[in-house]
């Protein structure tokens, strides 16, 4: 039914729920699963005055910190007693999250994208954003999301 489940993870505990119920699928279904990660530049809005050089900087820092968040992830699915895991890491500092996992999902292709959220609600959805709703509303896929506490 699911075969390929892609995983997007930030790092963030919400995103680990996630993780844990897409690994708990992929044993119970026999899938194997994608782990994404995405090197965003939405943390860099008001850096226009930085130097290229700071810029650079922090990018790899981010890149840094999202290959240690994705080993995590695989080690976690590993000693899970999941086989079947893969990863990527997407740099793409000036595109929407979403959209890139959509593409991925089309690209991989996956049956299944499994999500953590933060359910935000009022303004801070307004003024946040959300990833997850942006998925649910644009996948070709089913879309599971796992709710943080």
């Amino acid at each position: 039914m699911y075969r390929n489940i892609l995983v997007p993870i930030d790092g963030s505990p919400t995103a680990g729920l996630g993780l844990r119920e897409a690994i708990e699928l992929a044993r119970c279904l026999g899938s194997r699963i994608r782990i994404l990660h995405i090197v965003n530049g939405a943390a860099w809005v008001g850096l226009e005055s930085a130097s290229t050089q700071m810029i650079e900087e922090i990018l790899a820092e981010a890149r840094s910190a999202g290959e240690s968040i994705v080993h995590q992830a695989k080690a976690t699915a590993r000693a899970a007693g999941l086989e079947e895991v893969d990863s990527k890491l997407i740099d793409a500092p000036s595109q929407h999250a979403g959209d890139l996992i959509l593409a991925e999902a089309r690209e991989w292709p996956a049956d299944l994208i499994v999500c953590g959220t933060h359910g935000r609600r009022g303004l801070r959805r307004i003024l946040m954003g959300s990833d997850a709703e942006y998925i649910v509303r644009s996948s070709s896929v089913p879309v599971l999301l796992v709710r943080g506490g």
